[in-house]
């Protein structure tokens, strides 16, 4: 496989991975959707209590959206990536949700529901978990990717379990290597 080609894949499962939503058409949209990803997986406070997406569209204009779970992130993270070499504006529509000690249990329960079952405990080993819970007032919508169909839905079933929830679970997870149909 050709360097640029291996490359772009590299790219694109890094961007999928982090759920970075928009495809870049230009090689310099790239690189500055790399150094935007960087920065927000080396933010020492992004956890997997937030979930921020970004889309960069022609001249470097930057949209960021999701959600996190405390209002200093937010700015924090539209100051990173206004520094970013070749944004040149940052539209900031990421949600800070409201501060409970409701959801901030219900976040605890569901991470050691999820992150303690024998099919999803090695997601627990990484800095930051690649299954993102996000709550607000009672519900949990589950975001990120996992490796197969059948993690998706454990991921599912013991958020739903893991009690407290008086809300839904939403199960917005990707999975990364999808079962062929044949």
């Amino acid at each position: 496989m050709k360097p640029r080609i291996l490359n772009r894949l590299l790219a694109a499962a890094l961007l999928v991975g982090a759920g970075v939503a928009g495809a870049a058409n230009k090689p310099a949209d790239v690189s500055v959707e790399r150094q935007i990803l960087h920065e927000i997986r080396m933010y020492p406070n992004y956890s997997i209590w937030d979930d921020v997406s970004f889309r960069v569209s022609d001249n470097g204009q930057v949209e960021l959206f999701g959600a996190v779970n405390q209002p200093f992130k937010k700015s924090d993270i539209e100051r990173m990536v206004q520094r970013v070499p070749g944004v040149t504006s940052v539209t900031d529509q990421i949600k800070v949700l409201p501060l409970s000690s409701f959801d901030d249990r219900l976040r605890l329960q569901v991470a050691r529901a999820v992150y303690r079952d024998p099919v999803l405990n090695r997601y627990a080993l990484q800095a930051v978990g690649p299954i993102h819970i996000i709550v607000e007032n009672g519900h949990v919508t589950l975001s990120g990717v996992v490796s197969t169909e059948m993690e998706k839905n454990v991921a599912g079933i013991r958020a739903n379990a893991a009690g407290l929830s008086f809300g839904s679970v939403t199960n917005n997870l990707q999975v990364e290597h999808p079962a062929r149909k044949s």
